[in-house]
């Protein structure tokens, strides 16, 4: 059965509204109802209580905004994922920025202890940086660099304080929670040099929107199964941002020459049925840089719908 978890910090974020992210997918959902399961139903979601920041910028976090709250969003994130699996349902989340990703990871890695887990990265950016290399602060960045504890010191522009170094660490955790070259980059385009370094260091893959036109969804599909033949577990995670700003401009860091909703469709249908994936991710839904309506809350409710469904037949099986 399929556990639908909000989550909706935007303490990572650059820009503010993601928090609204599940609202709007919400909302163009119950214009549009799910073909069988009502995940919208109050008794099939999880809530993760948000904290809230101070709003007040604080020069010793400059290299990573809000991490001390962060660091507590990664724990109530992580344990809800933990819950959701041990009650044995399939853990759909809806975030507000990515950095939330890193503590569904976490959640996944303590719930599948002994096994290998593999990402499949749908997103216009890599979040690879850290503290050390962080040209923003934003912790949205950083979240693929937790979950393969990576500093990046030879890439390193800032020297980040001794609390930030601290609390960095509570992130990373003791060990890595995926091997980086288990890691798979669809749609990606907007990639920093200290994360172009990350990517060649260790292998990951990655497929650009014009190979998925060239090749076809279903050859890259085949080109990743291969990349982590050797994972037991599969993590996906859909940040909108993959997408052309044609579909939406509701999201915080749009780049041309994205996925068109169809081509994302198929791609997320593909992935929700494989046997490997246990656990979903949209995110960076932010309906308040839509110019007109709720386009993007729109877009994202019929992929989750198609997504949804999909899971549901896969797993009725």
């Amino acid at each position: 059965m399929i556990q639908l978890i909000s989550v909706m910090s935007e303490l990572g974020a650059g820009t503010e509204g993601s928090s609204d992210g599940y609202s709007a997918i919400a909302s163009a959902s119950y214009r549009h109802p799910m073909d069988s399961i009502d995940v919208f139903d109050s008794s099939n979601i999880i809530k993760v209580d948000t904290v809230k920041s101070l709003g007040i910028p604080n020069p010793d976090f400059e290299h990573s905004k809000n991490l001390n709250e962060i660091v507590t969003m990664y724990n109530r994130i992580s344990v809800a994922i933990e819950n959701s699996i041990l009650d044995n349902k399939f853990p759909v989340v809806i975030s507000g920025d990515h950095s939330n990703a890193g503590g569904t990871i976490r959640g996944l890695k303590k719930s599948y202890i002994n096994s290998r887990i593999g990402l499949i990265w749908i997103d216009a950016h890599a979040d690879l940086h850290s503290p050390f290399t962080t040209p923003s602060g934003n912790v949205h960045g950083m979240p693929v660099a937790t979950a393969i504890k990576e500093n990046n010191i030879d890439s390193a522009i800032n020297k980040p304080s001794d609390e930030i170094i601290d609390l960095w660490g509570q992130l990373l955790g003791d060990e890595r929670r995926v091997i980086p070259s288990d890691i798979v980059y669809v749609g990606l385009r907007s990639v920093e040099d200290a994360e172009s370094f990350l990517i060649h260091k260790y292998g990951m893959g990655v497929h650009t929107v014009n190979e998925l036109r060239d090749r076809g969804v279903d050859r890259v599909i085949n080109d990743i199964e291969t990349q982590l033949d050797n994972c037991d577990v599969i993590y996906v995670s859909f940040d909108v941002d993959s997408m052309d700003p044609s579909v939406s401009n509701g999201t915080g860091t749009p780049v041309e020459n994205g996925l068109k909703k169809l081509e994302a469709l198929e791609l997320l249908k593909i992935l929700a049925s494989h046997s490997k994936v246990k656990c979903i991710e949209f995110t960076e839904i932010n309906p308040s840089l839509d110019s007109k309506g709720n386009p993007m809350g729109e877009v994202a409710g019929q992929l989750l719908r198609e997504t949804i469904n999909c899971l549901n037949k896969r797993l009725s099986k």
